[in-house]
């Protein structure tokens, strides 16, 4: 299973949803589906927005789990 830790890299730069939402122009509630882990698809382009604006690389948000 995928796991997104959008919740730790925004902590990580001290970012809220609501200006992570302004600098992406993701609704805030797109963006809470995804921190979420609600999420069922991700276009490359918002996890290229999200990745430019956090400054990290889509490893740093997107995990891959062995389900138990």
């Amino acid at each position: 299973m995928i796991e997104v830790n959008l919740d730790v890299m925004m902590a990580r730069r001290r970012m809220s949803l609501n200006e992570l939402s302004d600098r992406v122009g993701i609704t805030v509630a797109n963006l809470s589906i995804l921190k979420n882990n609600k999420a069922k698809a991700v276009r490359f382009s918002t996890l290229d927005a999200i990745c430019r604006e956090l400054n990290c690389a889509p490893g740093d948000i997107l995990e891959y789990r062995e389900e138990d």
